[in-house]
């Protein structure tokens, strides 16, 4: 028996083989690599991999326009895939490949770069390890390269093996890209001669991707998560809920929801996780004060916008950072559009329910930023004047160009103070008083109108949502100025000064800067008593002592909260009002927080989580304000 078992065996693997044998006589019908007809098309398309000095390849994808000579070359370097970004339609015109992807796409076809797109280390086709924002080597990072080393590498190939240009390399990008044009200003190759960071992330705890002021992004969740959890862009995020309000309400604290979700296997979640307040592991990486310590040796164009949802810290801290170095006025330029994160590269003739008249995006591509690339990357380019701050004055809808940002240093300040029966004035409060609201953690105010969607066109105008709805609820704080007879202009960051208690040992505080519109308006009737948040942020209550330093707050017993709030460049015209509206959440945009001190809040638990009353105090001794960065509205100092 056991012989006729042996036998059979035998039998079935000479017939398997057999079986393989004649199968793979037919030849394989795809070819090894298929070389794709060029006929029609008017570029090139190169795909190679760069060697880093520590032996990684980086996958880059070099889009040569037929016939380019002496051509300069733009680099973007990138974790949403260079393959896609370079194949968005199937044309063989460059303009359309590259058209709703990548940025300036209509200037840089026009102007007959070569573009470049790069995967960096660790995503889609390139090798090595991904680091969310991989610091600069140092104590951050031990190992000898970083986006810095790998940006000059990458230069130092192409400069070399692109025959077609003229050895002049620029570098743009928006939030992650416009991150990595900054990086490549430390230890700059000396072909870099010209760095465009748009919508750039700069400082993710100060007030761009992942916290505000301590306060966790959560929505950024899903990122996180879609980033870390393979090489390409993941799937992972799930949610049973159409109103992403509730999805988070019932799932706990962040640190809950994440878990939830896997994200403990992810590398970036942990250190999140383990420093939830402003120490070294932030510090260190804040390219603010990292560029503060650097040469300026490269142009540098800081694009900022006024309602950018995701970074919109980024570049004005940056740009204070750096302006004082340019002593020559010939190195920083700041461009402040009115804007959603990214909008500049497309159509921005309005941003949700505003309109501009005119689309200030094309305005800024082609009368800023081209002859600014022109400028320095083309060997026959005329020398063109560029203001050093191009800037877009929204009320007045106009674009001004400055010789310094802001208009206002200091001296311009003007008080605007919080008062009894929901007053707010210029002129300061005689009578100390206060007003309260209570604050439960389990009814957060929304972001937005429920229900919430923390993705797609609504999160890309979230900013300049109406306010009304949020004024009638009884656990936000309104404050309105009588109507304007005259306008009031600001340039520059308003800073919000509450004095506030609460019954609690711990708070959030959310100060938002609004303009009401008249109850009719006649060119948009629409907008008839709109509230437009002009700007509007939240800080965490346990660093009001020092931004690494937290620590509970005592019961019942006024402290003062001070923070800036974001850039304006705004003018509230007469008939308007002016509204400010404070509050203690900001949901699910923002964690809740408990209003219970608990050491990490990403780890709280549901008994932690109680209401407060809180107390907003105003008049003598004891003055709520922002102080709002004035100027005359037909200044001509600064132009």
């Amino acid at each position: 028996m056991r012989r006729l078992l042996l036998l059979a065996l035998a039998l079935g693997l000479v017939a398997t083989s057999l079986q393989a044998a004649q199968y793979s006589a037919l030849p394989d019908e795809t070819p090894a690599h298929f070389v794709a007809p060029t006929q029609g098309m008017d570029f090139e398309k190169r795909d190679v991999m760069i060697p880093m000095r520590d032996g990684a390849k980086l996958h880059t994808v070099i889009l040569v326009p037929k016939g380019a000579r002496h051509a300069a070359m733009l680099l973007t370097r990138t974790p949403y895939s260079a393959s896609a970004m370079a194949s968005r339609a199937a044309s063989g015109s460059l303009e359309m490949v590259l058209a709703g992807y990548d940025n300036a796409a209509d200037i840089i076809v026009q102007d007959g770069y070569i573009r470049v797109l790069q995967d960096i280390r660790g995503k889609y086709a390139s090798e090595g390890d991904f680091v969310m924002n991989r610091p600069l080597r140092g104590p951050q990072n031990p190992t000898p390269v970083d986006e810095s080393t790998d940006t000059w590498d990458t230069i130092d190939w192409l400069v070399k093996n692109v025959p077609e240009s003229n050895g002049k390399v620029g570098t743009l990008g928006i939030s992650y890209d416009g991150f990595e044009p900054l990086m490549a200003l430390v230890n700059p190759h000396p072909a870099l001669k010209v760095s465009v960071p748009m919508n750039p992330m700069v400082d993710g705890w100060r007030g761009d991707d992942w916290f505000h002021n301590g306060a966790f992004r959560q929505t950024m969740l899903a990122y996180i998560l879609d980033h870390q959890s393979v090489r390409g862009e993941g799937d992972g995020w799930f949610t049973n809920d159409f109103d992403d309000y509730a999805s988070y309400l019932s799932g706990g604290s962040a640190g809950d929801i994440a878990r939830a979700h896997g994200m403990d296997q992810l590398g970036f979640w942990r250190k999140i996780v383990a420093h939830p307040a402003y120490d070294a592991f932030w510090q260190d990486q804040a390219l603010d004060k990292i560029l503060a310590g650097q040469p300026l040796k490269v142009p540098t164009m800081l694009v900022h916008s006024l309602w950018d949802q995701e970074d919109i810290y980024g570049a004005m801290a940056v740009y204070k950072a750096i302006k004082p170095k340019d002593t020559g006025n010939d190195k920083v330029f700041l461009v402040i559009g009115p804007w959603h994160h990214g909008q500049e590269i497309g159509d921005a003739s309005s941003l949700g329910a505003i309109k501009f008249g005119s689309d200030t995006g094309l305005s800024f591509r082609q009368d800023v930023l081209r002859p600014f690339l022109a400028r320095y990357l083309k060997d026959d380019a005329p020398k063109v004047d560029i203001a050093p701050v191009t800037a877009y004055q929204t009320g007045t809808n106009r674009w001004q160009k400055l010789k310094s940002w802001p208009g206002c240093e200091g001296a311009c300040e003007r008080p605007l103070y919080l008062g009894a029966g929901s007053s707010l004035s210029f002129v300061e409060p005689k009578d100390k008083g206060s007003d309260q609201y209570v604050s439960d953690p389990a009814k957060p105010v929304p972001f937005v109108p429920r229900p919430v969607h923390a993705s797609g066109d609504p999160w890309r105008h979230w900013l300049t949502t109406d306010q009304r709805m949020f004024s009638d609820r009884t656990d936000v704080l309104t404050f309105t100025t009588d109507v304007l007879d005259a306008p009031v202009a600001i340039a520059g960051s308003p800073v919000a000064h509450l004095v506030a208690s609460t019954s609690g040992t711990d708070s959030d505080w959310v100060v938002k800067l609004i303009d009401v519109y008249p109850g009719q308006v006649a060119a948009q009737p629409e907008m008839g008593g709109f509230q437009l948040m002009v700007a509007g942020d939240i800080f965490r209550g346990r660093y009001r002592q020092g931004l690494d330093k937290p620590a509970p707050i005592p019961a019942n017993t006024p402290q003062e909260y001070t923070f800036a709030l974001p850039t304006a460049n705004h003018v509230f015209l007469p008939g308007h009002r002016i509204m400010v509206q404070v509050q203690s959440s900001w949901f699910p945009l923002y964690d809740r927080n408990p209003q219970t001190y608990v050491d990490n809040i990403f780890n709280a638990k549901p008994a932690d989580y109680r209401r407060a009353t809180q107390t907003v105090w105003h008049g003598p001794g004891g003055e709520s304000r922002i102080d709002l960065p004035v100027v005359p509205l037909g200044a001509k100092a600064k132009r």
